[in-house]
């Protein structure tokens, strides 16, 4: 049996393109044990001075049409929540506190990305779909609160602006189109080392003074 290469997946259930990459994980899993680790999106994006498309007008429907465009050419089911983006603190925390698996990962995504709903406005009904009693409470437990904050945290150290982030070996590969360059990087471990690839890093900004 071939030994699997730990990694870290970063996400948030906002994420279309977190939905449309965890779609796709079996094409990573052969060589790589993957670890779903709950984030707020929020705080990253503002941790790290960015923004989500769904904050810049003109980014918005683009965005938001290449992803209906990219899940009808992958023949995955996709359907936008009633409005987006929306708050995920609660549903982020619950996934914090349950350890969520792979299994719950993937209904979590599945309630608004395939049902099209916002947790917040139907708590019970999330609950009941990822698993859990209908009368699970929103958490507000100061450890599950502190742990989303450590996680978002984590990210931004491991080199995540955004979702949905893999961390292989300390390379941080974000986006729903860098699976192949995952894969290309499992084939050729060293690719980083080799000089293009160390140069592009350091390139100079040629806007500063």
């Amino acid at each position: 049996m071939t030994h699997k290469i730990p990694a870290t997946f970063y996400y948030d259930i906002v994420s279309p393109f977190a939905y449309l990459y965890i779609k796709q994980r079996q094409r990573l899993e052969a060589l790589l044990d993957i670890t779903p680790v709950p984030i707020l999106l929020g705080g990253l994006l503002r941790a790290a001075e960015n923004k989500g498309p769904g904050e810049i007008a003109a980014k918005r429907p683009h965005t938001y049409q290449f992803c209906v465009w990219q899940a009808e050419k992958l023949g995955i089911p996709f359907r936008f929540p009633a409005h987006h983006p929306f708050m995920t603190i609660a549903p982020q925390r619950l996934l914090v506190g349950q350890n969520a698996n792979w299994a719950m990962v993937d209904r979590a995504f599945d309630y608004v990305w395939v049902e099209g709903k916002d947790p917040n406005q139907s708590w019970s009904d999330f609950c009941v779909y990822i698993g859990l009693p209908a009368n699970t409470a929103k958490p507000d437990q100061p450890d599950v609160k502190a742990k989303l904050i450590n996680n978002t945290n984590q990210a931004k150290d491991a080199g995540a602006f955004g979702v949905p982030a893999l961390v292989v070996h300390g390379h941080c590969f974000w986006g729903v189109d860098t699976i192949d360059w995952v894969l290309d990087y499992l084939a050729r471990p060293s690719m980083f080392e080799e000089e293009q690839y160390a140069y592009a890093a350091n390139v100079p900004n040629g806007l500063t003074p």
